[in-house]
Protein backbone atom coordinates (compact mmCIF):
# COMPACT_ATOMS: atom_id res chain seq x y z
CA UNK A 1 0.00 0.00 0.00
CA UNK A 2 2.81 1.74 0.65
CA UNK A 3 4.28 1.93 -2.96
CA UNK A 4 0.87 2.22 -4.68
CA UNK A 5 0.18 5.42 -2.53
CA UNK A 6 3.23 6.98 -3.69
CA UNK A 7 2.70 6.33 -6.97
CA UNK A 8 -0.96 7.57 -7.06
CA UNK A 9 0.96 10.83 -5.32
CA UNK A 10 3.01 10.99 -8.27
CA UNK A 11 0.73 10.60 -11.30
CA UNK A 12 -1.52 12.58 -9.17
CA UNK A 13 1.25 15.66 -8.61
CA UNK A 14 2.91 14.98 -12.43
CA UNK A 15 -0.74 15.81 -13.80
CA UNK A 16 -1.40 19.18 -11.76
CA UNK A 17 1.93 20.10 -12.50
CA UNK A 18 1.83 19.90 -15.90
CA UNK A 19 0.26 23.11 -16.69
CA UNK A 20 -0.69 21.44 -20.46
CA UNK A 21 -2.73 18.57 -19.25
CA UNK A 22 -4.04 20.53 -16.21
CA UNK A 23 -5.27 23.64 -17.77
CA UNK A 24 -7.12 21.73 -20.72
CA UNK A 25 -8.86 19.58 -18.57
CA UNK A 26 -9.97 22.29 -16.10
CA UNK A 27 -11.15 24.92 -18.46
CA UNK A 28 -12.88 22.74 -20.35
CA UNK A 29 -16.04 22.55 -18.00
CA UNK A 30 -15.46 26.57 -17.91
CA UNK A 31 -15.30 27.11 -21.50
CA UNK A 32 -17.91 24.18 -22.32
CA UNK A 33 -20.37 26.84 -20.17
CA UNK A 34 -19.46 29.93 -21.40
CA UNK A 35 -20.37 28.27 -25.02
CA UNK A 36 -23.30 26.64 -24.28
CA UNK A 37 -24.48 29.67 -22.41
CA UNK A 38 -23.59 32.06 -25.00
CA UNK A 39 -24.77 29.90 -28.51
CA UNK A 40 -26.91 27.24 -27.23
CA UNK A 41 -29.32 29.03 -24.45
CA UNK A 42 -31.20 30.99 -26.90
CA UNK A 43 -31.57 27.86 -29.52
CA UNK A 44 -32.92 26.20 -25.99
CA UNK A 45 -34.88 28.82 -24.99
CA UNK A 46 -36.17 29.59 -28.60
CA UNK A 47 -37.26 25.57 -29.22
CA UNK A 48 -38.60 25.41 -26.05
CA UNK A 49 -41.22 28.48 -26.09
CA UNK A 50 -42.26 27.49 -29.58
CA UNK A 51 -43.30 24.41 -28.46
CA UNK A 52 -45.28 25.41 -24.78
CA UNK A 53 -49.13 24.98 -25.37
CA UNK A 54 -51.11 27.87 -26.10
CA UNK A 55 -52.97 29.47 -23.51
CA UNK A 56 -50.59 28.56 -20.34
CA UNK A 57 -48.39 31.56 -19.33
CA UNK A 58 -45.00 30.31 -18.18
CA UNK A 59 -42.93 32.74 -16.35
CA UNK A 60 -39.75 33.94 -17.72
CA UNK A 61 -37.65 32.45 -14.26
CA UNK A 62 -39.23 29.12 -15.36
CA UNK A 63 -38.01 28.99 -18.98
CA UNK A 64 -34.57 30.41 -18.09
CA UNK A 65 -34.41 27.65 -14.97
CA UNK A 66 -35.25 25.10 -17.78
CA UNK A 67 -32.60 26.08 -20.10
CA UNK A 68 -29.93 26.37 -17.30
CA UNK A 69 -30.79 23.03 -16.39
CA UNK A 70 -30.23 21.36 -19.96
CA UNK A 71 -27.21 23.68 -20.09
CA UNK A 72 -26.08 22.39 -17.02
CA UNK A 73 -26.47 18.54 -17.73
CA UNK A 74 -24.67 18.49 -21.45
CA UNK A 75 -21.55 20.08 -20.43
CA UNK A 76 -21.27 17.79 -17.07
CA UNK A 77 -22.21 14.57 -18.92
CA UNK A 78 -19.28 15.86 -21.92
CA UNK A 79 -16.75 16.81 -19.03
CA UNK A 80 -17.10 14.08 -17.13
CA UNK A 81 -15.38 11.87 -19.40
CA UNK A 82 -13.38 14.26 -21.72
CA UNK A 83 -11.79 15.00 -18.71
CA UNK A 84 -10.91 11.67 -17.38
CA UNK A 85 -9.21 10.91 -20.50
CA UNK A 86 -6.89 14.28 -20.15
CA UNK A 87 -6.21 13.01 -16.88
CA UNK A 88 -5.08 9.61 -17.73
CA UNK A 89 -2.90 10.70 -20.71
CA UNK A 90 -0.27 11.02 -17.58
CA UNK A 91 -0.25 6.63 -18.57
CA UNK A 92 0.56 7.63 -22.19
CA UNK A 93 3.01 10.09 -21.42
CA UNK A 94 5.30 7.77 -19.30
CA UNK A 95 5.02 4.86 -21.89
CA UNK A 96 6.00 7.47 -24.76
CA UNK A 97 8.93 9.48 -22.49
CA UNK A 98 10.42 5.80 -21.65
CA UNK A 99 9.27 6.54 -17.53
CA UNK A 100 7.03 3.04 -17.43
CA UNK A 101 10.24 1.21 -18.14
CA UNK A 102 12.13 2.55 -15.73
CA UNK A 103 9.18 2.26 -13.27
CA UNK A 104 9.18 -1.75 -14.39
CA UNK A 105 12.20 -2.52 -13.83
CA UNK A 106 11.99 -1.45 -10.14
CA UNK A 107 9.99 -3.84 -7.58
CA UNK A 108 6.66 -2.05 -8.50
CA UNK A 109 4.34 -4.58 -9.78
CA UNK A 110 2.50 -4.47 -12.72
CA UNK A 111 -0.75 -4.54 -10.99
CA UNK A 112 0.28 -1.85 -8.45
CA UNK A 113 1.49 0.14 -11.41
CA UNK A 114 -2.25 -0.14 -13.77
CA UNK A 115 -3.93 0.63 -10.10
CA UNK A 116 -2.18 3.76 -9.64
CA UNK A 117 -2.73 4.99 -12.95
CA UNK A 118 -6.75 4.10 -12.37
CA UNK A 119 -6.93 5.77 -9.16
CA UNK A 120 -4.61 8.87 -9.59
CA UNK A 121 -6.52 9.29 -12.96
CA UNK A 122 -10.17 9.39 -10.70
CA UNK A 123 -9.09 11.51 -8.19
CA UNK A 124 -7.82 14.15 -10.22
CA UNK A 125 -11.00 13.62 -12.74
CA UNK A 126 -13.29 13.96 -9.43
CA UNK A 127 -11.49 16.93 -8.77
CA UNK A 128 -11.96 19.01 -11.29
CA UNK A 129 -15.71 17.72 -12.47
CA UNK A 130 -16.70 18.38 -8.93
CA UNK A 131 -15.37 22.07 -9.08
CA UNK A 132 -17.05 22.07 -12.31
CA UNK A 133 -20.22 20.80 -10.59
CA UNK A 134 -19.77 23.70 -8.57
CA UNK A 135 -19.46 26.22 -11.07
CA UNK A 136 -22.55 25.22 -13.16
CA UNK A 137 -24.89 25.27 -9.51
CA UNK A 138 -23.54 28.53 -9.05
CA UNK A 139 -24.56 29.64 -13.25
CA UNK A 140 -27.81 28.01 -12.41
CA UNK A 141 -28.72 29.93 -9.06
CA UNK A 142 -28.43 33.29 -11.17
CA UNK A 143 -30.52 32.23 -13.85
CA UNK A 144 -33.14 30.27 -12.17
CA UNK A 145 -32.50 28.09 -9.18
CA UNK A 146 -34.96 25.21 -8.78
CA UNK A 147 -33.15 22.07 -7.07
CA UNK A 148 -33.69 20.60 -3.48
CA UNK A 149 -31.00 19.34 -1.76
CA UNK A 150 -31.71 15.97 -3.10
CA UNK A 151 -31.61 17.08 -6.71
CA UNK A 152 -28.23 18.11 -5.80
CA UNK A 153 -26.71 15.66 -3.93
CA UNK A 154 -27.96 12.68 -7.10
CA UNK A 155 -26.12 15.32 -9.17
CA UNK A 156 -22.69 14.84 -7.63
CA UNK A 157 -23.62 11.15 -7.57
CA UNK A 158 -24.06 11.02 -11.18
CA UNK A 159 -21.21 12.58 -12.09
CA UNK A 160 -19.63 10.60 -9.34
CA UNK A 161 -20.73 7.17 -11.97
CA UNK A 162 -20.19 9.20 -14.96
CA UNK A 163 -16.47 10.05 -13.85
CA UNK A 164 -16.38 6.17 -12.53
CA UNK A 165 -17.15 5.14 -16.51
CA UNK A 166 -14.66 7.95 -18.36
CA UNK A 167 -11.86 6.69 -15.82
CA UNK A 168 -12.50 3.26 -16.72
CA UNK A 169 -13.33 3.59 -20.24
CA UNK A 170 -10.02 5.83 -20.80
CA UNK A 171 -7.75 3.48 -19.03
CA UNK A 172 -8.53 0.57 -21.43
CA UNK A 173 -8.16 2.79 -24.71
CA UNK A 174 -4.61 4.52 -23.27
CA UNK A 175 -3.68 0.86 -22.59
CA UNK A 176 -2.87 1.01 -26.36
CA UNK A 177 -1.49 4.36 -27.00
CA UNK A 178 1.82 5.03 -26.54
CA UNK A 179 3.27 8.40 -28.41
CA UNK A 180 2.26 11.97 -28.45
CA UNK A 181 0.42 12.02 -31.84
CA UNK A 182 -2.01 9.02 -30.46
CA UNK A 183 -2.65 10.63 -27.63
CA UNK A 184 -3.53 13.98 -29.73
CA UNK A 185 -5.72 12.12 -31.87
CA UNK A 186 -7.76 10.16 -29.08
CA UNK A 187 -8.04 13.24 -27.18
CA UNK A 188 -9.57 14.89 -30.84
CA UNK A 189 -12.35 12.20 -31.37
CA UNK A 190 -13.36 11.73 -27.70
CA UNK A 191 -13.79 15.76 -27.31
CA UNK A 192 -15.38 16.46 -30.66
CA UNK A 193 -17.38 12.78 -30.53
CA UNK A 194 -18.59 11.59 -27.31
CA UNK A 195 -21.50 14.43 -26.84
CA UNK A 196 -23.09 13.60 -29.98
CA UNK A 197 -23.10 9.79 -29.11
CA UNK A 198 -24.22 10.19 -25.43
CA UNK A 199 -27.07 13.09 -26.09
CA UNK A 200 -25.01 15.95 -24.85
CA UNK A 201 -24.78 18.34 -27.95
CA UNK A 202 -28.25 16.88 -29.49
CA UNK A 203 -30.97 15.31 -27.60
CA UNK A 204 -31.46 11.57 -29.09
CA UNK A 205 -35.40 12.45 -29.83
CA UNK A 206 -33.86 14.58 -32.28
CA UNK A 207 -32.23 11.90 -33.95
CA UNK A 208 -33.65 9.04 -36.64
CA UNK A 209 -35.02 5.97 -35.63
CA UNK A 210 -32.26 3.66 -36.57
CA UNK A 211 -29.78 5.73 -34.87
CA UNK A 212 -31.73 6.15 -31.55
CA UNK A 213 -31.86 2.38 -31.64
CA UNK A 214 -28.17 2.41 -32.07
CA UNK A 215 -27.78 5.08 -28.68
CA UNK A 216 -29.72 3.55 -26.53
CA UNK A 217 -27.05 0.15 -26.52
CA UNK A 218 -24.28 3.04 -25.53
CA UNK A 219 -24.60 3.19 -21.17
CA UNK A 220 -23.02 6.84 -21.64
CA UNK A 221 -26.84 7.81 -22.77
CA UNK A 222 -28.06 6.80 -19.97
CA UNK A 223 -25.46 8.50 -17.61
CA UNK A 224 -26.55 11.75 -19.48
CA UNK A 225 -30.07 11.32 -18.78
CA UNK A 226 -29.36 10.86 -15.01
CA UNK A 227 -28.07 14.11 -15.14
CA UNK A 228 -30.73 15.59 -17.10
CA UNK A 229 -33.13 14.63 -14.92
CA UNK A 230 -31.43 15.59 -11.69
CA UNK A 231 -30.78 18.62 -12.95
CA UNK A 232 -34.42 19.12 -14.24
CA UNK A 233 -36.59 18.07 -12.25
CA UNK A 234 -37.43 20.52 -9.71
CA UNK A 235 -38.37 23.33 -12.74
CA UNK A 236 -40.06 20.79 -15.05
CA UNK A 237 -42.63 19.53 -11.32
CA UNK A 238 -42.61 23.74 -11.36
CA UNK A 239 -44.31 23.90 -14.96
CA UNK A 240 -46.62 21.44 -14.47
CA UNK A 241 -47.92 22.80 -10.99
CA UNK A 242 -48.25 25.67 -13.27
CA UNK A 243 -51.09 24.01 -15.48
CA UNK A 244 -49.24 22.47 -18.54
CA UNK A 245 -51.13 19.13 -18.72
CA UNK A 246 -49.66 15.86 -18.47
CA UNK A 247 -49.43 15.04 -21.82
CA UNK A 248 -47.57 18.34 -22.72
CA UNK A 249 -45.05 17.04 -20.07
CA UNK A 250 -44.44 13.31 -21.39
CA UNK A 251 -43.83 15.00 -24.56
CA UNK A 252 -41.23 18.01 -22.62
CA UNK A 253 -39.20 15.14 -20.95
CA UNK A 254 -39.58 13.10 -23.93
CA UNK A 255 -37.82 16.04 -26.21
CA UNK A 256 -35.27 16.61 -23.26
CA UNK A 257 -34.27 12.77 -22.82
CA UNK A 258 -35.50 12.91 -19.23
CA UNK A 259 -37.60 9.66 -20.43
CA UNK A 260 -35.73 7.45 -22.36
CA UNK A 261 -36.76 4.24 -24.38
CA UNK A 262 -35.47 1.00 -25.14
CA UNK A 263 -37.16 -0.36 -28.44
CA UNK A 264 -40.30 1.62 -27.18
CA UNK A 265 -39.77 1.01 -23.63
CA UNK A 266 -39.31 3.28 -20.85
CA UNK A 267 -36.19 2.67 -18.65
CA UNK A 268 -36.61 4.21 -15.40
CA UNK A 269 -33.92 6.24 -13.78
CA UNK A 270 -33.00 3.19 -11.00
CA UNK A 271 -32.92 0.91 -14.18
CA UNK A 272 -30.05 3.63 -15.57
CA UNK A 273 -28.17 3.49 -12.72
CA UNK A 274 -28.04 0.07 -12.78
CA UNK A 275 -26.74 -0.10 -16.61
CA UNK A 276 -24.02 2.55 -15.89
CA UNK A 277 -22.76 0.86 -12.66
CA UNK A 278 -22.85 -2.73 -14.13
CA UNK A 279 -21.26 -1.37 -17.07
CA UNK A 280 -18.42 0.25 -15.04
CA UNK A 281 -17.56 -3.02 -12.87
CA UNK A 282 -17.09 -4.72 -16.73
CA UNK A 283 -14.88 -2.22 -17.88
CA UNK A 284 -12.63 -2.13 -14.54
CA UNK A 285 -12.78 -6.50 -14.83
CA UNK A 286 -11.68 -5.91 -18.96
CA UNK A 287 -9.16 -3.16 -17.58
CA UNK A 288 -7.80 -5.61 -14.77
CA UNK A 289 -7.86 -8.75 -17.11
CA UNK A 290 -6.05 -6.98 -20.56
CA UNK A 291 -3.26 -6.06 -17.62
CA UNK A 292 -2.90 -9.40 -16.22
CA UNK A 293 -2.89 -10.86 -20.04
CA UNK A 294 0.55 -8.58 -20.91
CA UNK A 295 1.90 -9.76 -17.43
CA UNK A 296 1.89 -12.93 -18.90
CA UNK A 297 2.78 -12.44 -22.40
Amino acid sequence: MTVLSALIKRNVKLFFKDKGMFFTALITPAILLVLYATFLGNVYRDSFTANLPQGIPISEDLIEGLVGGQLISSLLAVSCVTVAFCSNFLMVQDKANGVIRDLRISTVSSATLSLSYYLATLLSTLTICFLGTALCLGYVATVGWYFSLSDVLCLFLDVLLLVLFGTALSSIINLFLSTQGQISAVGTIVSSGYGFLCGAYMPISSFGEGLQTVISFLPGTYGTSLIRNHAMRGVLEEMQAEGIPAEAMKELKDALDCNLYFFDRAVPVSTMYLILGVTVLALIAIYIGINGARKRT
